[in-house]
């Protein structure tokens, strides 16, 4: 997800959905990071569009349906290819996958849930299930919308307003969500998808402190989080288990610009101090990539390529950092940037303004 920053601070305000477009973020990963999903647009309106990323090329395929979708569809890429849509229609969502069938497109109906709002929670780690979440008064209800092989189900409910959503382990059991209770206080629980039961608190650093979580990896068990505990809202950084307290580097608050963490370097087990963490940060130059490190005390900055695609950033199991864009003439394209890891700098932590030059390969066609 994206977030555009409110006046005086880093992030966006605790309580309000984090998103730069109508339709949720820019481009959505499969849990595999084979596959992207969007909607895309023609003059004739929206569309599904489904990216194919673990070739020696990207490609794009379109899968419109019988008629343009509606700005506030969703979509997400499942691990096998299709891509599950979830349609808002009449006080309800439809829920159907897409794949292509040769020049068409093909959909299987997987039934609907009947609420006036829901939100797609990022794909479960098998690449099979999804999750949606369902905010009705005080409450949230998690649906579990594809993948349970009998339609759309709700699984569990959680007292409260609930937003976000974070996996914290390889099963997909373990789903962390930012929950708003009666009293107007944001603090991150954790719920289990396969046995239900009361959610658990996972953050509380402050006494009366609001603490959300932004990411986290299931393999270092690094997590990133936003807390006004300092005193005004600021990101910091933890482990998963760890009885240390998170901590909040001046890195990570850079004057006048707003951090927004996207992606964590994967199969960094057990050394969340070395992990890569992808960030977009956005100031008065326009939006652009940097990388942190917990064991670093400075950001390395890059510039975005034309019509880069912040939510579709990751990275490889190798280290480099995979920035999805689109521009005429690539309307499929990645950039890899070999990003290479340099010694903690000395002295205060401080905020470089220059950014410095990419060195990475870009890629894209057309896909038919």
């Amino acid at each position: 997800m994206t977030a555009t920053a409110p006046e005086d601070t880093h992030l966006a305000p605790l309580h309000e959905p984090m998103s730069a477009t109508p339709h949720g973020p820019s481009l959505t990963l499969s849990a595999c990071g084979g596959y992207a999903a969007r909607l895309a647009t023609v003059e004739a309106g929206w569309y599904a569009e489904r990216w194919t990323l673990d070739g020696p090329e990207p490609y794009a395929v379109p899968l419109p349906g019988s008629q343009p979708e509606d700005p506030g569809t969703e979509v997400l890429p499942l691990s096998d290819g299709r891509v599950l849509i979830a349609r808002r229609s009449a006080g309800s969502y439809l829920l159907s996958l897409l794949y292509p069938t040769g020049p068409d497109t093909g959909e299987l109906s997987l039934g609907s849930v009947g609420c006036p709002w829901m939100t797609l929670l990022p794909p479960a780690p098998d690449g099979v299930r999804a999750y949606g979440l369902v905010v009705e008064g005080e409450t949230t209800t998690v649906w579990l919308v594809c993948g349970g092989g009998r339609g759309p189900q709700p699984v569990l409910r959680v007292p409260g307003r609930c937003q976000g959503g974070a996996w914290l382990d390889r099963s997909g059991r373990l789903l962390a969500l930012n929950r708003t209770d009666s009293g107007g206080r944001t603090r991150a629980v954790t719920v289990d998808v396969a046995t239900g039961g009361e959610a658990a608190v996972l953050l509380q650093i402050g006494e009366r402190s609001n603490d959300r979580l932004l990411l986290a990896d299931p393999d270092s068990g690094l997590l990133l989080v936003a807390s006004d505990a300092p005193g005004k809202e600021r990101i910091g950084w933890g482990v998963l288990g760890s009885h240390r307290p998170v901590r909040f580097p001046e890195a990570l608050c850079p004057d006048g610009i707003a951090v927004h963490p996207l992606a964590v370097q994967p199969a960094q087990v057990l050394t969340p101090e070395s992990c890569g963490v992808a960030l977009r940060l956005m100031g008065p130059e326009g939006d652009w990539p940097a990388v942190w490190r917990p064991e670093q005390r400075d950001l390395q900055h890059f510039p975005a390529p034309p019509g880069w695609l912040p939510d579709g950033s990751r990275w490889t199991a190798g280290g480099d950092l995979l920035l999805p864009f689109v521009e005429r003439g690539a309307p499929c394209g990645v950039l890899r940037l070999p990003v290479d890891v340099p010694p903690p700098a000395p002295g205060p932590d401080r905020y470089r303004g220059r950014r410095s030059a990419p060195t990475g390969q870009r890629s894209g066609v057309t896909g038919v």
